[in-house]
């Protein structure tokens, strides 16, 4: 692997880094927060004070989308791995450790 195509990896590692993280931490929000004060405690007043995370969860998830297939491309991994990448973003936990796997794949393959 050329050293342009290392560094091109690690960018494509960083930004999915990030939005895996990101989406981990909305999606916990979204689940743990929004969804039980809408539905559990059904008080509009209060949930109109978390009314931001499922919109910013919505904007943000499609960045998580396109920074997990750059990522997959970029590691050339398999349709089903990127696959599974992608639906990692709609799960609390998942993402996270989707985030990690993909760092022992990158340590492992780019020591």
């Amino acid at each position: 692997m050329s050293q342009n195509s290392k560094e091109s990896l690690a960018k494509a590692m960083l930004r999915f880094r990030v939005m895996a993280i990101w989406a981990g931490v909305m999606s916990l929000l979204l689940w743990f927060v929004d969804l039980p004060i809408k539905y559990l405690i059904d008080n509009p007043s209060l949930h109109s004070k978390v009314v931001w995370i499922p919109i910013l969860h919505g904007f943000t998830y499609p960045i998580y989308v396109l920074a997990a297939f750059h990522y997959c491309l970029k590691a050339r991994k398999s349709l089903v791995s990127t696959i599974l990448f992608i639906l990692a973003g709609t799960l609390p936990i998942a993402s996270f450790v989707a985030e990690r796997k993909a760092i022992a794949d990158f340590n492992a393959n780019n020591g």
